[in-house]
């Protein structure tokens, strides 16, 4: 009889761990099915962080036709809505989708190309080349999808990209289910799919056209940087951006050795005063980086209403320096946070990482602990990234009315328990790997840890046929590329 008891315990556990597993995605009756509204997705039990007012424990979310219907107590909003899928997020975080607002993402076939160098020398050395040798259609399709995924699986829902074939990346976001601010790059030397300005040009406004109302794809123009674009170029890309009704994204004051390109080349101006000088500033434009920005810039860019990306994996790695973010904040830039290409610029492209670097680079830049903490990083990654974007409107917070971008975090495990503070949990012990559910207007992208809109498998072994690819090029003998 002991054998057979314990035999039967053994079943019983296992059968109520097998119910719990599946318990998260059950579809769950309301407490009032006479009355409750049918609504596709409740998120339901977790600690909900809007993002705007308090935080809610014991909260929910419910969504419908791509939207956020409401917001509150589990009680409240479970007793109101039926759902056709209903998700247990009790011990985890409900948050909006985090905003990667400045990334390259088909650059993540270039992972570990060539760590540990300053900036020109890694671009002009070894990523040009790259690029010059390796990148078609093809290659952005296959690095677009192994970074999508590796977004999904960390929490990212929206991101701003700069790369080449941007129809392409715009093809495969809008499949992966994701929202992507994306801009075809234009700069003053042949790209691996426009060999010369006019080319580029015409390519940008082909992809405006094709894009634009797109409910996830927002086209944009991307000149890649003031030292990389003429001033006449500067200006056509200010009016072109203009006329189409399209945002801009370009890289501002990320080194001293831009500063030194742009004062030399423009009477001792500074990126920043550069910019503005030409009429090129606004409030459609997405200015990553601003490492070096001056007291005055920082001014310009809050009356101008231009976003400012900080990267802070990406200036740490590259030693670029540590961006003046908290004065930024205080003189009212809308600061937006990106991982940068996942290529020598930090290696990853996971926003938790990013937020915890971003709080801690502050902390010792400035000496001060308080300076910028874990709340204030948050916001920069969601409804100050969507700011940044002008998608605020639309997403950055949960709210009845605004898209349904909704991640779930797991603070369940050890390095995360016990949970004094939510938002410390989050930002300084989880990582994105504790992300177990990615919704983007309203679609599941990756549920229980499992990425549902793009095929892993094929992608991880196409990267690794194009690592080959790619090692062999750069062996090859220096040549005009």
């Amino acid at each position: 009889m002991t054998i057979r008891r314990a035999f039967l315990a053994v079943a019983l556990v296992f059968s109520i761990s097998s119910f719990n597993a599946a318990a998260r995605t059950a579809t769950a009756e309301p407490r009032n099915p006479a009355t409750a509204q049918p609504v596709d997705i409740l998120i339901t039990g977790g600690t909900v962080m809007p993002m705007i007012g308090e935080d809610i424990e014991n909260g929910a979310v419910a969504i419908r036709n791509g939207s956020i219907v409401a917001v509150g107590r589990a009680s409240e909003v479970g007793a109101k809505y039926k759902a056709k899928t209903t998700i247990d997020a009790h011990g985890m975080a409900v948050l909006p989708g985090f905003v990667n607002a400045h990334t390259h993402v088909a650059m993540s076939l270039f992972r570990g190309i060539a760590d540990d160098r300053d900036l020109m020398d890694w671009l002009q050395n070894y990523i040009f080349p790259a690029e010059a040798r390796n990148v078609d259609r093809e290659f952005v399709k296959w690095g677009t999808r192994l970074g999508e995924i590796e977004m999904i699986r960390s929490g990212t829902t929206t991101l701003a990209d700069m790369y080449y074939f941007e129809s392409e990346v715009a093809k495969q976001t809008k499949a992966a289910g994701l929202r992507g601010v994306l801009g075809e790059t234009l700069i003053d030397f042949p790209a691996p799919d426009n060999k010369t300005w006019e080319a580029m040009v015409a390519d940008v406004r082909r992809f405006v056209h094709e894009w634009k109302g797109d409910r996830l794809i927002t086209p944009a123009l991307a000149p890649h940087a003031p030292y990389t674009v003429s001033e006449d170029h500067l200006k056509q890309v200010r009016a072109l951006a203009t006329e189409l009704g399209a945002p801009i994204l370009i890289h501002v004051s990320e080194t001293k050795t831009e500063l030194q390109q742009i004062a030399e080349k423009h009477n001792g101006m500074t990126p920043g005063m550069y910019l503005d000088s030409i009429g090129f500033l606004g409030h459609d434009v997405v200015a990553a980086h601003g490492v070096w920005l001056t007291p005055e810039e920082i001014r310009i860019f809050a009356a101008k209403g231009t976003g400012i990306v900080h990267n802070p994996d990406s200036n740490m790695m590259l030693a670029s320096g540590v961006a003046p973010v908290p004065a930024m904040l205080r003189a009212g830039v809308n600061v937006g946070l990106g991982t940068d290409g996942p290529a020598g610029s930090g290696n990853n492209m996971d926003m938790i990482e990013v937020m915890a670097n971003a709080a801690r680079l502050q902390k010792v830049a400035n000496l001060d602990p308080k300076i910028l903490g874990a709340r204030e990083v948050l916001k920069m990654a969601t409804i100050g990234g969507a700011k940044v974007l002008g998608l605020d409107d639309k997403i950055g917070t949960l709210e009845a009315g605004k898209r349904a971008d909704v991640i779930v975090i797991d603070l369940r495990h050890a390095k995360t328990q016990p949970v004094y503070s939510v938002e410390s949990a989050v930002v300084y012990a989880a990582t994105g790997d504790d992300v177990v559910d990615t919704i983007c207007d309203g679609r599941i992208l990756m549920r229980d840890r499992k990425v549902l809109t793009i095929a892993v498998a094929p992608t991880l072994a196409k990267a690794k046929q194009y690592r080959d690819k790619v090692r062999a090029s750069l062996k090859k003998p220096a040549a005009k590329e």
